[in-house]
């Protein structure tokens, strides 16, 4: 590569020497199944074996890296959670492997750098940039986003920014769209709104860099988390301006922006936007909106909203389910129990019902509050055809009308409780 590759290089040698010096921030503990775990033998394995075992576990399962492609992606993000010295210790084996293969494919050792990053290690994503490079593999400008990308995750801004400044002065890997992407993304998460902005000037300062959708998400997600709404919204302007159609994440979070706010009639107007352009609207934005009605108390001005979006029905079913459910709910909160039976008689006959316990729970105390016990059996059996009640709401039945002496309906929920397995 010549002298200057050689200084280049020498540059991310030093880096890593200083990491190697340097304490691992602590990852946080992540508790959660390992999904599909059970239909997949090899992470099965690995999870039962001990830790001293993993590499003998995988020279056993795999005798070489060229004829077996498992998702490694999914192996090592499904470790991590319980065992990060596990996962790192697959990582390890994966980069012994490609070395001992004599693997000179750029793009894999980049893909295994950024797999660094899901365990938020550092070191061994240096370690694996330092092996390629010791055999003779020229890195590109993938291979600097992958590193940049390992130390962003484990909040190495630092050497992110050093790794930045080699690109900037290299000749074969400046940095692209992605590189300035990661760290738009990476100061959105961490809320510092201004070296956001920052990055997102450089990057139209940058030749030949447009805008893009990854761009816009994480910039206006960062300026609603922080509550910066003004420039939220100069961005979706911009965004607009771009030609470019904001995805759901988008929507999402220019929504959940109004509602902070508290503006109902925006929150609306934005709504409306939405399905008018036929762009996707989710269950969240349709819930952001439900409780700001609940908050302001406005159901006549929800479903006056209610008949604009259903005439003609350009939203999914289970969307307009939450609408269904959303008013049901603000009427029985006021305890207006003729208007609660109309909507839920709407949505029944639309092929809807009740999307989570609460909303049905809402429903029966209103009926318990008004002391209207025939007119809640009524609402029960109209239930049964379409929703199957859980315990709490079998609970809340019982209190309830204990609480009334009702105690032939006890007897009754009570045999229900035990039909349905759930005493």
């Amino acid at each position: 590569m010549g002298c200057g590759g050689d200084l280049i290089h020498e540059k991310v040698r030093a880096l890593w020497a200083v990491r190697k010096n340097c304490r691992r921030m602590p990852h946080r503990s992540c508790f959660c199944k390992h999904a599909h775990s059970n239909s997949n033998p090899l992470l099965l394995k690995l999870l039962q074996v001990p830790t001293s075992h993993i590499k003998t576990t995988l020279d056993q399962e795999m005798p070489s890296l060229q004829s077996s492609h498992p998702s490694w992606d999914f192996l090592v993000t499904s470790l991590f959670p319980s065992s990060s010295d596990k996962a790192r210790l697959v990582l390890e084996w994966i980069l012994e492997k490609m070395l001992k293969e004599n693997a000179k494919d750029c793009d894999i050792f980049s893909k295994l750098i950024f797999l660094c990053g899901k365990v938020k290690d550092v070191l061994l994503g240096m370690r694996v940039f330092s092996s390629m490079e010791a055999i003779g593999v020229k890195p590109n400008s993938m291979v600097f986003n992958s590193l940049i990308s390992v130390c962003l995750s484990s909040y190495n801004v630092v050497t992110a920014l050093s790794l930045f400044e080699i690109m900037e002065s290299s000749e074969s890997y400046k940095p692209d769209s992605h590189t300035y992407n990661m760290f738009i993304s990476a100061f959105s998460k961490s809320g510092n709104v201004d070296a956001m902005l920052a990055w997102y000037s450089a990057k139209k300062a940058a030749a030949g860099f447009g805008p893009d959708l990854q761009m816009f998400e994480s910039l206006i997600s960062g300026c609603v988390n922080s509550r910066t709404f003004e420039i939220a919204d100069a961005i979706f302007e911009e965004m607009m301006t771009s030609g470019i159609v904001p995805s759901a994440s988008i929507l999402e979070s220019m929504l959940n922006g109004i509602c902070k706010q508290k503006r109902l009639d925006r929150a609306e107007e934005f709504f409306k936007l939405a399905i008018d352009s036929g762009w996707e609207v989710n269950e969240n934005m349709a819930d952001q909106l439900i409780a700001l009605y609940h908050q302001q108390g406005k159901v006549e001005e929800m479903e006056a909203l209610f008949e604009t979006v259903t005439n003609p029905c350009v939203i999914t079913t289970s969307v307009l389910a939450r609408l269904h459910c959303g008013i049901v709910k603000i009427y029985a909160m006021l305890d207006r129990l003729d208007d609660v039976e109309f909507a839920v008689g709407r949505m029944l006959k639309q092929g809807l019902s009740f999307t989570s316990a609460d909303d049905v729970e809402k429903v029966i105390c209103s009926y318990f509050r008004r002391e209207a016990y025939d007119r809640l059996d009524i609402f029960l059996e109209c239930l049964k055809s379409d929703y199957v009640l859980n315990k709490s709401t079998y609970d809340l039945l019982i209190s309830g009308y204990k609480r009334a002496h009702l105690l032939e309906k006890v007897d009754r929920v009570m045999k229900d409780l035990k039909s349905a397995g759930l005493a």
